[in-house]
This record gives C-alpha cells, sequence and structure tokens, in this order.
C-alpha cells in the first residue's frame, strides 16, 4: 500500500517561498513508471494541477505555475518537494502530492492514453497572509 504524507509550514507570509515536501511510503519513487504530482485546491474552487516529477526525475510544470514553481525529490529520503516562490493570498489552498500513471485505453478507433491518478496524500493547508 503505497502512502503519501504531505507537510508544511502551515502559514507563509506574502512574497515568501512556500516548500513543501512529501514522503512516500510504500513504494519507490524511482520505480517504472510512475510519476509524482503536486496538485492544489484553492477554498470554493477546482482543483488545479501544479507539476509532476517523474521515476527518472524529469520535471514538467502547470505555464500558469511554471516561472515560480519547482519540484525535486531526494531519492535517499523517497521524498519529493514542492517550492512555490513569491506567494499571494490567491496561493491559499490545500496542498496535495498524488501518484500517476499513464493509462493507455481504446476508444473505438485509436488508442490514446490518459494520467491516472491512484494514491492521494492527506493534503496539506497552507495559508498566505501577513
Amino acid at each position: 500500500q503505497v502512502q503519501l504524507q504531505a507537510s508544511g509550514p502551515g502559514l507563509v507570509k506574502p512574497s515568501q517561498t512556500l516548500s513543501l515536501t512529501c514522503i512516500i511510503s510504500g513504494g519507490s519513487i524511482t520505480a517504472n513508471y510512475y510519476s509524482w504530482n503536486w496538485i492544489r485546491q484553492p477554498p470554493g474552487k477546482a482543483l488545479e494541477w501544479m507539476g509532476v516529477i517523474d521515476y527518472d526525475g524529469n520535471t514538467d510544470y502547470n505555464p500558469a505555475l511554471k516561472s515560480r514553481t519547482s519540484i525535486a525529490r531526494d531519492t535517499s529520503k523517497n521524498q519529493i518537494s514542492l517550492q512555490l516562490v513569491s506567494v499571494a493570498p490567491e496561493d491559499t489552498a490545500v496542498y496535495y502530492c498524488a501518484r500517476s500513471s499513464q493509462v493507455t485505453y481504446w476508444s473505438g478507433t485509436y488508442y490514446y492514453e490518459r494520467d491516472e491518478y491512484d494514491y492521494w496524500g492527506q493534503g496539506t493547508q497552507v495559508t498566505v497572509s501577513s
């Protein structure tokens, strides 16, 4: 059973850098072919995918957040991290880490791939306020 545990400061002041950690147990972050995501949900809004780091250490980011976001991993500790710089009150949200893999489907006429999320952390609340 894979478990993800996200943790962070809880309260961050505007213009500061938010740093979160997600510790993974029950599975290696280098295992083929899984990816490890950061996703957030502001109050009253939909989930927003922030970025991902895959089993090879390759990263990808939401274009809307790319200039402020950095995702890294520590394979010795089996954990991933998120840094979000220059935070503002709009960055207040519950932040989740989640595992995904690409699953191939048949539409009836063609194959297509879709990311499927199978394990989520419990989420950690981050409030940006002075």
